[in-house]
């Protein structure tokens, strides 16, 4: 199947930093306070339990792009295994959960912005359009030069975070953790749901995996230092928020009594003095940029593989002749972007954003045990996941747990999806498409069926097309 091919231009430490900056913004410097308000200092737990449940998607999707190295991550390899039914199904939920999450980073910093400038609220979505605006124009400027822009801010913001940490373990208050689970073990499954998303950057780099050089090796290394870091980033600096802030700042110091959107200015002054504040309110902003940034890069690539998989139309599939970057796939992502942050409250972005990238994780997961059974021969793989079936088999049963949790409104978005894939897939893709994926090669086999029908599972070329 032909297709512009988009430059290798990202090493380890920019793909790394691509991973984590899509980590860093909202995970730690707007949920903390939304997580605390459902479980209290047990919030800790959950970004814990959080990691847990993710683990299994990075190990799978970590063996499938050394597998398939092109853009596309979650729908790709979804398509490949499952058919592409399922795979529009999970590429259009995959793009939807890094958008809203994007959304969310760039009007989440509108609450950091207040503490630095005097500005309105009505003021500040503006401002975040305007981040929005310029995200977007990085974005199509070039691959080479974003990786590099983040590599820059995530290594700073990673600086200050650490200092954050360091002085905050000298004067916490060890009362302010007890009681420790407030809302006892069904708190925590909660928070975790809604804390999930905190991780979602850490696979969304294999949606730039055919920029990345050599990915056979680099990809598996950062989706599993990113995510280890990352883990240990978190637990550090949310027990340092819990220790620092008052609980009731935490849970009503919103808007209208609502949880702290500056979770870790709450108790900044402690830390830095009076400058405690404008310090921790400008690395606040800094990573919400960084989030939003890597989020645009990689959910961009989503509607590139489906075009190029003649499941959405040929128009997204065009690569920008200057900045050889999917020109079209960036604008339309940029501009339900803009219409999230101008339209959609915060909290509920989060939510969204959260349902969605459960529901898909635990599509990956399913993926990569289909790929092992009906074992195509071009699955050719140079890191295997540890631990298979059973890692796979956790990953999709804790998947569907915390979904349970995170509410009804979210869950039947999630299902909204699914619908609106599967119209997408039978108004225009059905058509355009002769793929079964490793999934019907496997019944097909089983049924003895023999006949000329072929597939290149990797490609998606079929013998009859």
């Amino acid at each position: 199947m032909g297709h512009e091919n988009l430059e290798r231009s990202l090493g380890l430490y920019p793909t790394m930093m691509i991973s984590m900056g899509a980590m860093i913004g909202s995970g730690i410097f707007v949920l903390p306070a939304l997580g605390y308000k459902k479980a209290g200092p047990a919030v800790i737990l959950a970004y814990v339990l959080a990691a847990i449940v993710v683990l299994p998607a990075a190990l799978s999707k970590a063996e499938m792009a050394t597998a398939i190295p092109e853009s596309g991550g979650t729908y790709l390899y979804i398509d490949r295994a499952l058919g592409p039914l399922f795979g529009i199904i999970a590429g259009i939920g995959a793009w939807f959960s890094l958008v809203f999450k994007s959304s969310f980073a760039l009007v989440g910093l509108g609450a950091y912005l207040l503490l630095l400038v005097p500005v309105s609220q009505g003021q500040i979505t503006y401002v975040a359009l305007g981040l929005g605006v310029l995200v977007i124009l990085l974005n199509v400027s070039g691959t080479k030069l974003t990786g590099r822009i983040q590599a820059v801010i995530v290594s700073l913001v990673l600086v200050g975070l650490v200092g954050y940490v360091i002085n905050g373990s000298v004067i916490v208050e060890a009362n302010r953790f007890t009681p420790f689970a407030t809302h006892g073990g069904s708190g925590v499954i909660t928070a975790a749901a809604f804390v999930f998303v905190s991780y979602a950057g850490v696979t969304k780099i294999a949606s730039v995996a055919e920029e990345v050089k050599s990915p056979g090796k680099n990809l598996p290394r950062a989706m599993i230092g990113s995510i280890t870091i990352m883990t240990l980033v978190y637990v550090s600096v949310v027990a340092a928020v819990v220790g620092l802030a008052d609980s009731e700042i935490l849970k009503h110091g919103g808007p209208n009594g609502s949880a702290s959107l500056t979770p870790m200015t709450d108790g900044a002054s402690a830390l830095f003095g009076g400058a405690g504040v404008t310090i921790i309110a400008v690395i606040g902003v800094v990573a919400l940029i960084s989030m939003a940034n890597a989020g645009l890069l990689s959910s961009s690539r989503f509607p590139l593989a489906m075009s190029r998989d003649n499941l959405l139309p040929p128009q997204l599939n065009r690569i920008d002749e200057r900045f050889t970057t999917p020109r079209n796939a960036v604008l339309l992502t940029g501009a339900v972007l803009l219409l999230l942050i101008a339209y959609v409250p915060v909290i509920e972005l989060a939510k969204l954003a959260s349902a969605f990238q459960i529901l898909v994780f635990a599509a990956v997961n399913a993926a990569l045990i289909v790929f092992r059974v009906a074992d195509p021969a071009s699955y050719e793989p140079e890191f295997i996941s540890p631990g298979y079936p059973y890692v796979q088999v956790f990953g999709i049963l804790g998947s569907l747990g915390l979904l349970s949790q995170i509410g009804t409104i979210p869950i039947l978005s999630a299902g909204g999806i699914i619908v609106g894939g599967t119209v997408i897939y039978l108004v225009y893709g059905r058509s355009r498409t002769n793929r079964k994926g490793a999934v019907g090669q496997l019944l097909r086999r089983r049924r003895g069926t023999n006949d000329d029908y072929s597939e290149d599972i990797m490609t998606g070329d079929t013998g009859d097309n």
